[in-house]
C-alpha cells in the first residue's frame, strides 16, 4: 500500500532560538494553513453563516486581513487604538489577494529585522473596554493565535458550503494522510 504523502504545514518549531525566529515559524506555519483553507472556501459561498449573529466566510477573511495589518503595526511601532479598523477588500478575490500580501510583508519584516524587532510593548485591550500594555511579541502570538480561532470557524463553514476540508493538523475526511 502506497502511503500519502503529508500536506499539512504542520513542522515543530525545533532550531528557532530566538523569540522573533520561534515567532517567525510559527507565523509561516500557521498562515500557510490559513491560507490553504481560504484557498478552499467556495467564492460563491462567501456570505454563508450559520447563526444570524456568526461572522459570514467573507468577514472571517476581511478579519484575517485586519489582524495581518495590526501585526504589521505593532512591528513597526505604528499600532494605535481608536483609529478605527482598515476598510478591506469587499470581494473575496480581494480579500485573498490582501491575504496573501500582508502574510509576505509580515515574513520579510521578521526575515530582515534583528531580534530586537519583538521587544518593548503596545496597548491593547486587557479587558472588555479596558486597555493596557502587552509585551509585543506576546501581542503577535496573540493575534496569530485569534487568526487559528477564526481558521476553525471557517473549516467549519467549509463543510457547510459544501466544500472539502484541507487537512489542518492532521487528516480530515477529504484529505486523509493514507
Amino acid at each position: 500500500m502506497e502511503q500519502q504523502q503529508s500536506t499539512t504545514t504542520h513542522q515543530p518549531l525545533t532550531g528557532a532560538s530566538s523569540e522573533r525566529q520561534r515567532f517567525l515559524k510559527l507565523y509561516e506555519r500557521e498562515s500557510a494553513t490559513t491560507r490553504k483553507v481560504l484557498a478552499a472556501y467556495p467564492p460563491d459561498q462567501c456570505d454563508l453563516k450559520p447563526h444570524e449573529r456568526s461572522n459570514s466566510a467573507m468577514r472571517l477573511a476581511s478579519t484575517f486581513v485586519i489582524e495581518q495589518l495590526m501585526i504589521l503595526k505593532a512591528l513597526h511601532r505604528d499600532l494605535a487604538l481608536g483609529a478605527g479598523f482598515p476598510k478591506t477588500a469587499d470581494t473575496w478575490d480581494g480579500l485573498l489577494a490582501e491575504f496573501d500580501q500582508g502574510r509576505e510583508d509580515i515574513l520579510n519584516t521578521l526575515r530582515n529585522a534583528d531580534d530586537a524587532i519583538l521587544d518593548g510593548t503596545v496597548t491593547f485591550f486587557v479587558a472588555p473596554k479596558q486597555t493596557g500594555d502587552y509585551q509585543l511579541a506576546d501581542f503577535v502570538t496573540f493575534m496569530t493565535h485569534d487568526q487559528i480561532h477564526h481558521r476553525g470557524q471557517l473549516s467549519v463553514l467549509l463543510r457547510m458550503a459544501g466544500a472539502k476540508v484541507p487537512s489542518i493538523y492532521g487528516p480530515s475526511a477529504d484529505e486523509p494522510w493514507n
